[in-house]
């Protein structure tokens, strides 16, 4: 199976992208600043993952890989605290997207709750 195929990978692919549009209407000022963070941490769970089922041969390196990517969804979504505080998101989106990023977050810990599952070699 290719790693793009799986879930946690394809809903955060989808949630990265959301968050790529949402931030281009965030100010100018922000550019080196919030909208770079978020855009580089929610692609950074893609690439967690990806480097997470390539590296499952290894189950100490499959884990550590989606704990990365784990970590990253919760730095996500921490900037979106952000956002809306400051007033660049409504309740309405940053609610959406905390909501998916929860949902990913729950794919993730499932990964690595069950690595059997995911063509890892496990004992």
């Amino acid at each position: 199976m290719d790693f793009k195929k799986l879930l946690a990978y394809q809903k955060a692919f989808d949630l990265a992208m959301l968050i790529f549009e949402i931030s281009k209407t965030f100010p100018k000022e922000e550019t080196y600043s919030l909208t770079d963070q978020i855009r580089r941490s929610s692609r950074s769970v893609n690439a967690n993952i990806a480097e997470a089922y390539r590296k499952r041969r290894y189950p100490k390196h499959f884990i550590s890989k989606l704990t990365d990517a784990d970590g990253e969804n919760s730095e996500t979504n921490t900037w979106l605290d952000f956002a809306l505080n400051c007033d660049y998101l409504t309740i309405e989106q940053h609610n959406n997207l905390s909501n998916q990023g929860i949902e990913i977050g729950k794919l993730i810990n499932y990964m690595i709750n069950n690595p059997g599952k995911f063509g890892v070699k496990e004992g």
